[in-house]
């Protein structure tokens, strides 16, 4: 048997593997992989706070009764992933069970990347963009919280797909089913509503897919069909203000990070061998670009140039993108050639492109298990993960404070916590007085020495997250502790590795008894 005779024998016997259901186990073992990290200590820490707001907007749905009258059920964004969860509140899910229902859909991204890739370029393509997408450390986070971007990237990768196969198979039906589905994704969280544009775009660009004026009117009828049940129960409940209310205040809002914020935290979490691996392929495979490519840049660039131009900017808000990122960074190390080996040594080629998405994984996998194992510290990225000792200090209040006491926070974030695991009313002093400058949910302490000595409010929570991110109402909070006899009635506390590299416990929360 001659090389090249053997060569062909083992391409074919790849082929057949494919062919014959050899996707199964590598997708079960990829599966696993992403699941393993994502449930992995999964409720070690409890929740942060937009974990909390989610959850008890779930609760509220459920009909809890002591989280009812603590989280309003419309605020912000629309209620999809919420009201799956009361599913499982409403049988007496626990914070850690939230978590997993979140936990499925990051699953199901994985899945859904796979046939992205699969369509795209072909199934080992796929397979390596599922592989990315399993163990990339910013899906991985972001699909272990509560948090509504996990469940709107599954349907944004869901409608992207159905994208695909319409301009692949140029049947209408595909471009009814990205409707329908792209108004779940709407319903999960309304900035998905920047991926219209993205798509709006890309056909703009290649107008070789056109779309008759009737398939168009389908479309818009189809997504509205299915979006419209979020303003509809707005109307309904007589809310329709709530949400005119939070579009004021996200519009007027000021900016919470610099232009820069992106490349500093998300980027460094999709992975920089994936992002240049990805980026490379432009080059690498220029002369096999077609559509494909100009459909993942334009899902990935508008969202990417929105919200860096947007003021406000959250960790997570670029995950709907990453699966496009995965599936190109996986074009690149599939089919990319090797210089010198792709033409004589084939074989050998794909040992080296397999070399080096082993390498690549193993470039993500290593700051992914850090992710899920953080050091313990004193200061929280939102979206990044559970809030050390909130769970515990809310359940030391629920525990030990009178029903019906009112306690005053720094900032909001705690306030949430306190109100989730504490049922017990709590108010932020950072909150402002000006309703455009405030989020409308939450309640302003109008005269905060009125409340305190009025006995209005008769305990005061201090915490090093909100103190770091908002030193002056830090210090505020701890003058009114000082002016009103406050007694520090409870502490928790987090062990941290200190510059000579021992471990001491450092308070994060302190919980104090003030007089009137």
């Amino acid at each position: 048997m001659t090389a090249g005779t053997a060569t062909g024998a083992r391409h074919r016997w790849t082929a057949r593997v494919f062919a014959r259901g050899g996707v199964v186990p590598a997708m079960t073992l990829i599966v696993g992989a992403g699941g393993f990290l994502r449930v992995w200590a999964l409720g070690e820490i409890g929740f942060n706070s937009d974990e909390a707001v989610y959850a008890g907007q779930a609760a509220a749905l459920a009909g809890d009764p002591a989280l009812s009258g603590l989280f309003p059920i419309f605020r912000a964004h629309p209620l999809l992933f919420q009201a799956i969860l009361s599913l499982g509140f409403s049988g007496g899910m626990g914070d850690t069970g939230a978590r997993l229902m979140s936990v499925t859909f990051g699953l199901s991204t994985v899945v859904a990347v796979y046939l992205l890739g699969k369509l795209l370029y072909g199934p080992k393509t796929g397979l390596v963009a599922a592989f990315f997408i399993a163990i990339m450390p910013y899906h991985v986070v972001v699909t272990r919280q509560v948090l509504l971007d996990g469940p709107e990237t599954f349907f944004a990768v869901v409608t992207l797909y159905c994208v695909a196969r319409f301009c692949s198979e140029r049947t209408p039906g595909w471009l009814y089913s990205a409707a329908g589905v792209m108004g779940l994704t709407l319903l999960t969280k309304e900035s998905a509503a920047i991926l219209v544009l993205a798509v709006f775009m890309f056909f703009v660009l290649h107008r070789e897919f056109r779309i008759r004026p009737r398939d168009l009117l389908v479309v818009l009828a189809i997504t509205s069909a299915v979006f419209v049940a979020y303003p509809l129960s707005l109307s309904l409940s007589d809310r329709a203000s709530t949400g005119q209310n939070y579009l004021v205040w996200q519009l007027f809002r000021r900016a919470n990070h610099e232009i820069t914020f992106y490349g500093e935290t998300a980027a460094p979490a999709v992975g920089p061998a994936v992002l240049l691996l990805a980026a490379g392929g432009f080059w690498l495979l220029r002369e096999q670009n077609t559509w494909r490519e100009w459909l993942l840049v334009c899902w990935m660039c508008v969202p990417l140039v929105f919200f860096h131009l947007w003021p406000v900017k959250g960790y997570q808000y670029l995950l709907p993108i990453v699966p496009a990122v995965a599936a190109l960074a996986a074009r690149t190390g599939v089919h990319a050639a090797v210089p010198w080996l792709s033409g004589r040594r084939p074989a050998v080629a794909r040992w080296v492109r397999a070399l080096l998405v082993l390498t690549v994984g193993a470039s993500l996998l290593a700051p992914a298990w850090k992710a899920v194992n953080p050091d313990p510290d004193t200061t929280f990225l939102a979206g990044s993960g559970g809030v050390p000792g909130g769970r515990e200090a809310g359940r030391w209040i629920k525990a030990g404070l009178p029903e019906g006491s009112r306690l005053m926070t720094i900032g909001p974030s705690m306030a949430n916590l306190v109100r989730f695991y504490g049922h017990r009313s709590a108010f932020a002093l950072s909150v402002s007085p000006n309703p455009l400058s405030r989020n409308p949910s939450y309640e302003p302490i109008d005269n905060p020495d009125r409340e305190l000595r009025s006995g209005n409010l008769q305990y005061v929570v201090w915490d090093a997250f909100s103190a770091a991110r908002a030193p002056f109402f830090g210090e505020r909070v701890m003058r009114y502790v000082h002016k009103y006899g406050g007694v520090a009635i409870h502490t928790e506390a987090v062990e941290v590795t200190t510059p000579d590299g021992r471990t001491a416990p450092v308070p994060v929360i302190i919980i104090y008894e003030v007089r009137s």
